[in-house]
């Protein structure tokens, strides 16, 4: 069975609302239900955000969430979604580049998002030649 939904617990959900409304449009997803993001054709997993009740700084090196990874149709997507978090000056992680090690066509980015949340953006779209 497919993961439904995902929530992130956010210090402060107007701010990761007012990112996330710009970044999931490029990923293929649009704003549903007041607190979340649906993938366009509603098939896949929603992401939901939520205040958190217990302040503390969050790391993807503790316990629970490392990243959250989503999947593009385009090398030229996955360009295009890096630019916007360099241009908004996220820090990269990892710049766009093939990752073999995840398949013989997987193209990803990596950067983290206000919260400190790692957000990979991947295509398995074959290398042009």
């Amino acid at each position: 069975m497919p993961i439904e939904h995902i929530g992130l617990g956010v210090p402060d959900v107007d701010a990761a609302r007012a990112y996330f409304d710009e970044l999931m449009p490029m990923v293929g997803f649009g704003p549903c239900f007041g607190n979340g993001y649906c993938p366009e054709d509603f098939q896949g997993a929603q992401l939901f955000l939520y205040e958190a009740r217990e302040a503390q700084d969050y790391s993807r090196h503790d316990v629970g969430l490392q990243h959250l990874a989503f999947l593009v149709s385009t090398r030229a997507d996955v360009h295009r979604v890096h630019d916007w978090a360099l241009n908004r000056g996220d820090e990269i992680v990892r710049a766009p580049r093939a990752v073999p090690q995840y398949g013989p066509h997987c193209y990803a980015t990596f950067f983290l998002d206000p919260h400190g949340f790692m957000i990979e953006v991947v295509s398995h779209e074959r290398e042009p030649n």
